[in-house]
């Protein structure tokens, strides 16, 4: 995978999660763009479900995140980790 294809799933993974709100959003989205990145499958999408509600939401989570772990190499995953650490985020 191209690196513009991690940076493409890395943003819709934040859109996911962020829906529009932005009230206290740094440590929830840190969390979920880990857990996207590195984390388990059901962990990240149990993080999606707390902040989003519609079962459209966590189905394209399960879909996307389903992608990024078939897809992504270990290098593509540190990469955009690297990326966030090296950038103010919030």
């Amino acid at each position: 995978m191209t690196r513009a294809g991690a940076l493409l799933l890395l943003c819709a993974a934040l859109l996911l999660i962020a829906g529009g709100k932005c009230d206290d959003i740094c440590p929830p989205l840190r969390d979920t763009v880990d857990l996207f990145i590195s984390g388990r499958h059901g962990a990240y999408i149990e993080q999606v479900e707390k902040y989003n509600k519609t079962s459209d939401v966590p189905e394209t989570a399960d879909t996307l995140k389903s992608y990024a772990d078939k897809s992504l190499t270990a290098e593509d995953k540190q990469d955009a980790l690297s990326a966030l650490v090296g950038q103010a985020v919030c």
